[in-house]
């Protein structure tokens, strides 16, 4: 056998099974510290100047330095049958909440017109940002008024009920997908494998990847803080491409035992081919996560590193770990077959049947034909993209109309309606208190009551010692349609500079209707970056492992393809209501304003899970002398049970987040996981395929002035005169 220069996924399995003691018993006792750790030193999460963006974020940002956050508001109605037979039970409230010593500011109680209803306002004490974790004394006292008063109907609402709302939703959430998609990916695994060990050991690797990963987040987050639904974001990816990575390898090396390969050259072909899939599928995927970095937005960074520990630790753990345990186990990882499906499996071995065999056949055959109506197909479902509008979705369409907090929003906005959110106008001066100051707010006052875009009631808050000012200013229209927006611009592009700039350090303009358009424009500006950065890559990586330019391309333009019809299904059904009654889900009427960026890199990064894997199938198979559309034929078939598995999981995993409460969580769920069908199947079973067919030799094309480039291999070594097992392979 003639020498060859052994890749780093082939070092690393045969170190991993020559020390598979230290590479197990290593790696569990990384994973227990990690998180024991990291759970000890707690995690932090972003402040609302920390999560924004523009004008807003740096006017937050001002409050924030000089402890000037608004505290929590909260609001109780009380509804009774006959006018004013709420007062006892509003007077009971009162005394409870004050018993709490979580609230400050109890106002009495004010009669709605009827004179069924009455309001009790008051504010939460400390830090706004935690409200949510000290509100329960609170609630339980609203709760035990209305147990007391039954004649009498309450409804609370307010920032740190919502809060609160938010935290345990998440937190049961959670819960409710890691005991949901575990069971899932277990079942699914068994399917493949046809045996209770082999299916296990997928599912505890991307388990100890994702628990390995929540310590290191928790560490991580004292230097960048993480949005609320980080660690959900975590354990989606991370479970889905932990499972899938020790698939691919799993499948490999059992195939090889199949074929009659010895334990050891079965692991070392395995690492040769689907180890060294694995990296550079892991090393992509990290890469396109790191475009996140360049949205100019907090919230993306943390997903990048989130995204980016847990498939490195996937990544790692399938290369060296399952190499041991494969090593360790030897036979023993077909321990507990399931009835009928071995003997099933047993029959077909390599005859090249089963549906992927018989697909091939006309799509090979009629490669213009099969190309033409995936095409259309795809190009059909990214359509309603076109028409994809983004928003922050309010609380009523995140948590939906029946959540008991949205019924309680309702009921108090119908008995007592108000003004919407009022813009903020926040300053840092030295000359707060001075005549001048005084005056040039007082002109502000003026010209705003002149202009006839906002409201009469004008509040100015002055603070001399920390040298700041507030100035909450009401806009005309509902807060959030165009006579709102103009109102905006003309106080931030005229009337605040004008005459307000001239007596500050600094000023901006924030509040709700503020943050949501600079959060938003951020956004759209970001999102150009971003693509071009993962575009850039994806393409240079592809280039550099098959040197090839047609399948660098083909590469980008599937990818798109593939998020395009994520971000028309999401589209169709949360913003158009396509099948969402039939999906028993709620339309929002838009699409949460960070999910296009957030699936765009996700997506690209996931989908060279089986791109990589079949591609390079299929260019081992080219490198062994046999003809394009042969390689092609070989290189699906022998995946298709492959992808066929990894996508069924990641699927199940995407869906199980589709059915959690949350409105961004259903979105995302749906969309990835009718990507990720949508890519394992059309695209790479049909599309792939039909494109290379139609290409023939030309696949295989590089440019003179790239054949610089290394060459590297895509097939397994020689096996005609068979190495030594490696160390302990097969015990």
């Amino acid at each position: 056998m003639s020498a060859t220069r052994k890749g780093l996924a082939v070092r690393l399995g045969g170190w991993s099974t020559r020390h598979r003691k230290t590479a197990i018993i290593g790696w569990l006792l990384f994973v227990v510290v990690v998180a024991v750790a990291g759970g000890m030193s707690g995690s932090r999460e972003m402040t609302n100047s920390e999560n924004g963006a523009g004008d807003s974020a740096r006017a937050a940002k001002i409050l924030e330095d000089a402890g000037l956050q608004t505290p929590a508001g909260e609001m109780v109605m009380l509804r009774s049958d006959r006018p004013d037979g709420w007062r006892d039970a509003a007077r009971d409230l009162s005394a409870r909440l004050e018993r709490t010593g979580e609230t400050a500011r109890v106002q009495p109680p004010v009669r709605s017109e009827s004179g069924r209803e009455g309001l009790v306002s008051f504010e939460m004490k400390g830090d706004p940002d935690s409200a949510g974790k000290r509100v329960r004394p609170v609630v339980d006292a609203v709760q035990r008024t209305a147990s007391v008063h039954r004649g009498v109907e309450v409804h609370e609402f307010g920032d740190a009920t919502a809060q609160h709302l938010l935290d345990g939703m998440l937190s049961d959430d959670l819960k409710k997908a890691e005991l949901t998609a575990v069971p899932l990916a277990l079942g699914i695994l068994l399917v493949v494998f046809g045996a209770l060990v082999a299916a296990l050991l997928p599912v505890l690797l991307g388990l100890t990847a994702c628990v390995g990963t929540f310590g290191l987040l928790a560490f991580v987050s004292h230097q960048v803080p993480l949005f609320d639904s980080t660690n959900s974001v975590m354990f989606l990816v991370g479970l889905a491409v932990g499972v899938d990575y020790s698939l691919f390898y799993l499948r490999r090396e059992r195939d090889e035992r199949a074929a009659g390969r010895d334990a050891g050259t079965a692991l070392r072909i395995a690492a040769a081919t689907s180890g060294r899939a694995v990296l550079i599928s892991g090393i992509t995927v990290m890469l396109a996560m790191s475009g996140m970095f360049l949205s100019g937005l907090l919230l993306f960074k943390g997903f990048a590193v989130a995204t980016i520990l847990v498939v490195l630790m996937a990544m790692l753990g399938s290369v060296t770990v399952l190499p041991a345990m494969l090593s360790w186990l030897g036979d023993r990882i077909d321990a507990g077959r399931v009835p009928l499906r071995g003997r099933r499996r047993a029959k077909r071995g390599h005859a090249g049947g089963g549906v992927s065999g018989r697909l091939m056949r006309p799509v090979l055959a009629r490669p213009k034909l099969f190309a033409a109506v995936s095409g259309a197909l795809l190009l059909v479902l990214c359509a309603p993209a076109l028409g994809m509008k983004t928003e922050q979705l309010g609380m009523e369409k995140q948590f939906g109309s029946d959540a008991a907090i949205s019924v309680a929003y309702q009921e108090i906005t119908g008995s007592f309606p108000g003004d919407p959110a009022p813009a903020e106008v926040v300053l840092r001066s030295d000359r707060i208190g001075s005549p001048r100051f005084d005056a040039a707010v007082a002109d502000f006052r003026k010209e705003l009551a002149a202009s006839g875009e906002f409201g009469r009631t004008v509040q100015v808050e002055t603070h001399r010692a920390r040298k700041v000012a507030r100035i909450e200013v009401p806009l005309a229209g509902d807060g959030g349609n165009a006579t709102s927006r103009h109102a905006l611009d003309t106080l931030r592009e005229e009337l605040v500079p004008r005459i307000l700039g001239p007596v500050s350090d600094q000023v901006y303009v924030g509040g709700e209707l503020a943050a949501d358009r600079d959060f938003n424009d951020q956004l759209k500006a970001g999102i150009v970056p971003v693509f071009l950065f993962i575009a850039t890559v994806t393409f240079l990586l592809m280039l550099l492992c098959f040197r090839s330019l047609p399948i660098a391309v083909v590469s980008i333009l599937l990818n798109l393809l593939s998020v395009g019809a994520a971000f028309g299904t999401m589209t169709a059904v949360f913003q158009h209501g396509w099948g969402a009654e039939l999906l028993g889900m709620e339309p929002a009427g838009a699409v949460e304003s960070w999910m296009p960026l957030f699936v765009l890199v996700i997506l690209f990064g996931l989908s060279m899970d089986y791109h990589v894997f079949v591609v390079s199938r299929i260019r081992e198979a080219h490198e062994r002398g046999l003809s394009t559309r042969d390689a092609i034929r070989e290189g699906i078939r022998s995946t298709a049970g492959s992808v066929t598995g990894a996508a069924a999981i990641m699927v199940a995993v995407f869906a199980v987040f589709a059915l959690l409460r949350m409105q961004d969580m259903q979105q995302m769920g749906i969309g990835l996981a009718v990507a990720v069908l949508v890519d394992a199947t059309l695209v790479r079973m049909v599309l792939l395929p039909s494109v290379m067919a139609l290409l023939g030799e030309r696949n295989w094309y590089l440019p003179r002035a790239l054949r610089w480039l290394p060459s590297v291999s895509h097939g397994e070594e020689p096996v005609e005169r068979p190495r030594p097992p490696l160390v302990g392979a097969g015990r």
